[in-house]
């Protein structure tokens, strides 16, 4: 079956080259755009296609405010940050994510603790975490703690794993009983929605990421999504070294960070919006060919859950056990097609082992079992 696979992701590509996993596609406006920013000399990070790249993404997420950031982690940092997560603060999060997102919570000198994930989104359960916060936490002068660890829990931050959204809707209910900020870390799930509404856009604040392998790219990028006036005007402040606006004096009255997109980047990203729509409808294409394919092999293709819209950025398959797993990614490799198992669980690294976790059963059975394939989109 392994052979077959590899024929059937050559005969989509057309190509009996490497094919990769994700490359980004450059289809309309990005060399005209560059060009008139290298023209305009603002390629650094003032120029007019920042602001147009956040209204643009606040447009078509619905989100109030946009505020761009150098990449995904740092808007994860300063959204934590803003959510109110201090030193030894704890986060909820899930175990099976990109490491992104713990490195974010340990920035603030925060402890990530390990809920299981749901096996229909491979996101963050919301019946686990409630199970969790019952049977493990009180409140106190409005606070959640941490019965075992005596911490306070700050945030519950849930990750749209390869762009399913999880069960964003009934994660903010729980949230909302305990008092918890809810950060999303939409950083895969740009074009898919819960309930018709766009991931990232449910919490306090959400997270998008703009790599050179997301579903587009600024080459780095990232973008925090929020709906409070205040939240973003702190978050456009602090991630540009809050600087006191004045034609000439140099005051900052905090210390802060430079995160800042330079325009550069920004005018790449306006171009890519521009195309997401179609690239979009592609790669629903693709992901019903590679649906229907696997629909006849013993390979299970991971589907969009119910009441979602996936954008499909990294198609998945599951396989039946981890030495199948390895078989099909040695194979795929070997052969020039690029495959790769899905994420190591963040409590199974060295530097999150300590942190607390509930039950992962399902985050352990994924673990060993789940492989990304070919995702670009196909352009004819």
């Amino acid at each position: 079956m392994i052979g077959e696979t590899i024929k059937f992701i050559r005969e989509l590509y057309g190509t009996n080259d490497f094919i990769p996993l994700h490359e980004p596609r450059f289809i309309g406006n990005e060399k005209n755009y560059l060009l008139e920013c290298i023209d305009s000399t603002f390629v650094s990070s003032v120029g007019k296609f920042v602001d147009q790249f956040e209204d643009n993404m606040a447009t078509f997420t619905g989100a109030k405010y946009a505020i761009a950031t150098a990449n995904g982690t740092s808007a994860l940092h300063i959204a934590l940050m803003l959510a109110g997560v201090e030193r030894d603060n704890e986060v909820i999060t899930q175990p099976l994510t990109f490491v992104a997102t713990c490195n974010a919570i340990s920035y603030l000198g925060a402890h990530p603790v390990f809920i299981d994930v749901d096996k229909e989104t491979l996101g963050l359960s919301p019946e686990k975490l409630n199970d969790f916060l019952k049977n493990n936490t009180e409140i106190k002068n409005g606070f959640c703690y941490n019965k075992i660890s005596k911490k306070k829990i700050k945030a519950v931050l849930p990750m749209h794993t390869f762009g399913r959204p999880a069960k964003v809707e009934e994660i903010v209910t729980v949230c909302e009983e305990y008092g918890l900020k809810l950060v999303e870390d939409a950083a895969e799930s740009l074009g898919s929605y819960y309930r018709g509404k766009h991931t990232g856009t449910f919490g306090l604040l959400g997270v998008l990421s703009f790599n050179g392998n997301k579903t587009i790219t600024t080459g780095g990028g990232g973008m925090l999504l929020t709906n409070d006036e205040t939240l973003a005007k702190k978050a456009k402040h602090i991630t540009t070294t809050a600087k006191v606006p004045h034609p000439w004096h140099f005051e900052h009255d905090q210390v802060a960070y430079n995160y800042r997109l330079p325009n550069i980047n920004a005018a790449l990203g306006c171009a890519q919006l521009e195309s997401l729509p179609d690239f979009l409808v592609k790669k629903r294409a693709l992901a019903k060919k590679y649906e229907i394919f696997f629909n006849r092999s013993p390979y299970n293709f991971v589907v969009e859950p119910e009441h979602s819209k996936s954008n499909y950025w990294l198609n998945a398959i599951v396989l039946n056990d981890v030495d199948e797993r390895d078989a099909f990614l040695t194979r795929t490799n070997q052969k020039g097609v690029m495959t790769r198992p899905i994420w190591k669980l963040m409590n199974h690294l060295s530097i999150f082992a300590r942190a607390q976790a509930g039950n992962l059963e399902n985050s352990e059975w994924f673990e060993k079992r789940v492989v990304n394939i070919p995702s670009s989109v196909i352009l004819n």
